[in-house]
């Protein structure tokens, strides 16, 4: 075996043993086998044909494709000094390998002769399944995307766009990390008076781990959140509520300043855009999805707006009157919003987030969890071994009797190096590989940021942070259940981006389901599950703000929609953010308030001109768990496991195979109505 652990990708990562060193080297080898590998598939002696572009093109690529990701990922979970420059310094080279390869006129050529070549054969004559069919179709789409049409010095400027905006998206998603890193407030026991215990315990464990009297405050939301929704200190929720809500931008240090980045990507992809010969990129970043046109979009998210904008009213209203009654704050500023909606929501339905935490405690909910999945889909989950990066990563394998359908790790606690947030990954995607005749079976990363358990006591979630891990389970279960043997549609590949958050939506709902809450909770200290009189007061206060916080999900969708849209946006970032608050916002953030420069989702992520997909897809998701209301019965409840088949079958086993609607349809015999989402929110 070699001694570089990033070219043994014939099992798992050896994360255990990859090392900054490990990454240039393994980069050089394998991408000149993928450079040999392009060469010679376009090269006239090999056929146009599509198992043989597979086997001599698909498995260099994969495995280059695999090592890198392993690399990316421990950029996002284990970040160090000496891992972030072996990272920044191959990145130019796999965009620039990428990007040729997407825009290879002579491989292009192939696949279009492919294409006629299966369209001459008539429907009933087709060489190709309609799985392979529709991931040929998304390559043709792609290479056009890829810039594979354009010539000359407009070729060569787009390769350059491609390399520069990957180096930006990078310093960008640093910059909010070390922000987040860079920020530590060592408080008194006194001044974080009305923080819960477990939160004190943790940050006074932090302060001693520094070697420092008192708590370690930080921006990571295990600590922060708690701060903000808890304590007394009205001094120390504005000092908290200002170092967040300033992190990388020009009100902080200059080196993390993200504001000329910002207006450098959007730059780039407008020029981009313009030289695929679109108006804009929101148009480019339209053509795969639902999604027919920005115009579209900005209609469906007004009109959201327009319904929620009553409900969010009657909030800030409830809000500012508890302030001024209850908390004797007549000037109800950014810094108090958590911490009076907390109260307030206390004093409505009695109870708080910090009582229904002490049940939900991390084996409980893990048990909980699976047994829900194992139940609805017809797996088993169990413990497996593989290596991993930190001390505290797990890693489980899913079956289906007796065989292997997928494989993931888990990596739920906050630390630092690692980024802020929750999210799926992939490891590798099933496939039936044309070197060997094997099926490859899928294997994810769910990575979550929740606090650590202290001492001897398992960690504590709150109702959030348990509907975060459901979420990204979701996405997990799409890409592992998938059973399309063809890797560029096989689990969430080739899925359209505004349906990509359908799975992962519609797993939150069980959260807010008896049965299955009785599973998920269990007394930190008494071992009792969750009593039913709180569990109905939670349901009575699921919807408790919910017209706030569309609208706050409407209002990123809104800029970022509008910042590709709009020509010259990217001039005055914070004027845009200003005008799209004064359209849909109830409750305007202060001057200071920078939100956008850590906006992590549209300018380093994956989501430019797409953060409107959690919307979009939220509608397909209500609808789709409205099946399983639709069949609930009193003995079962909506653990309908011959409705879970439909599903599983219709969605999570299709993946990209089909286009999301025909899923859709499969499930649901219908076009999705907005009926559900309303009901669900409170809001019909």
């Amino acid at each position: 075996m070699s001694t570089n652990p990033l070219l043994d990708t014939a099992g798992l990562p050896l994360f255990d043993q990859i090392q900054p060193a490990h990454v240039s080297p393994a980069m050089d080898a394998l991408l000149a086998e993928s450079e040999a590998a392009l060469a010679k598939v376009t090269s006239p002696d090999v056929a146009a044909n599509y198992d043989a572009l597979s086997l001599l093109l698909d498995v260099p690529t994969e495995r280059l494709g695999r090592a890198w990701g392993a690399v990316g990922h421990l950029n996002a979970v284990a970040d160090t000094p000496e891992l972030r420059a072996a990272f920044n310094e191959n990145i130019p080279r796999l965009t620039e390998f990428y990007t040729r390869l997407g825009a290879d006129e002579q491989l292009y050529a192939k696949y279009k002769a492919i294409d006629v070549q299966d369209r001459a054969e008539g429907v009933q004559q087709r060489k190709l399944t309609p799985a392979r069919r529709r991931a040929l179709d998304n390559a043709l789409r792609g290479f056009v995307l890829g810039g594979a049409e354009l010539q000359g010095e407009a070729k060569q400027r787009f390769a350059e766009i491609q390399e520069l905006q990957a180096a930006k998206s990078q310093a960008f998603s640093e910059h909010v990390m070390d922000a987040t890193d860079a920020f530590a407030h060592f408080a008194s026991t006194g001044e974080l008076d009305g923080v819960p215990d477990d939160v004190k315990a943790a940050t006074r464990a932090a302060a001693e781990t520094d070697g420092k009297e008192g708590h370690k405050l930080t921006l990571h939301m295990p600590s922060y959140l708690p701060v903000m929704q808890y304590a007394t200190n009205r001094a120390l929720r504005e000092a908290m509520y200002r170092a967040y809500a300033t992190r990388a931008s020009e009100l902080g240090a200059s080196e993390r300043d993200n504001t000329v980045l910002m207006q450098e990507i959007v730059a780039l992809r407008q020029e981009e855009a313009r030289l695929l010969g679109y108006a804009n990129f929101a148009d480019v970043s339209l053509v795969p999805k639902m999604a027919q046109s920005h115009q579209q979009v900005t209609d469906f998210l007004r009109d959201l707006a327009q319904r929620a904008r009553p409900y969010a009213e009657k909030d800030m209203a409830e809000l500012r009157d508890f302030a001024r009654t209850e908390c004797d704050l007549t000037d109800l500023q950014a810094w108090d919003v958590a911490f009076v909606s907390e109260k307030l929501k206390e004093a409505r339905y009695a109870f708080s987030d910090q009582e229904v935490k002490q049940y939900f405690t991390e084996p409980t909910v893990l048990q909980g969890l699976f047994g829900l999945i194992e139940k609805l889909f017809d797996v088993t989950i169990s413990p497996d071994t593989a290596p991993v990066w930190h001390a505290s990563v797990r890693f489980f394998r899913i079956e289906r009797a007796g065989k292997l359908v997928g494989q993931f790790y888990l990596d739920p606690y906050a630390r630092a190096g690692k980024r802020p947030g929750a999210w799926m990954d992939d490891v590798r995607g099933r496939w039936a590989r044309p070197d060997n005749g094997q099926t490859q079976t899928p294997v994810a990363h769910l990575v979550c940021n929740y606090a650590k358990g202290v001492g001897d006591k398992p960690a504590l979630l709150t109702h959030d942070d348990v509907t975060t891990l459901f979420h990204e389970f979701g996405h997990g279960l799409h890409h592992m259940l998938t059973q399309v043997d063809d890797i560029g549609v096989a689990g969430i590949s080739g899925v359209e981006w505004d349906a990509v958050e359908l799975p992962s939506q519609f797993m939150e709902n069980f959260c807010w389901e008896w049965d299955v809450v009785q599973k998920l909770t269990s007394h930190v200290d008494t071992g009792a599950h969750l009593p039913r009189a709180l569990f109905d007061k939670m349901v009575a206060a699921k919807n408790f703000q919910s017209g706030m916080q569309t609208l706050r999900q409407i209002e990123f969708s809104l800029f970022d929609m509008r910042l590709h849209a709009e020509p010259g946006a990217e001039g005055n970032i914070q004027a845009l953010v200003d005008a799209v608050r004064q359209e849909v916002a109830v409750n305007i953030p202060p001057a200071f308030n920078r939100f956008q420069h850590s906006f992590s989702h549209i300018f380093a992520g994956g989501y430019a001109a797409g953060y409107y997909s959690y919307k979009w897809a939220e509608v397909l998701s209500a609808d789709a768990y409205a099946a399983f209301e639709e069949a609930a019965t009193p003995q079962a409840g909506v653990l309908n496991a011959e409705v879970g088949r439909r599903y599983r079958e219709a969605i999570l086993e299709a993946g990209g195979s089909r286009s999301a609607m025909e899923n859709f349809k499969a499930f649901r015999g219908r076009e999705p109505s907005i009926d559900a989402l309303l009901r669900h929110q409170g809001m019909a």
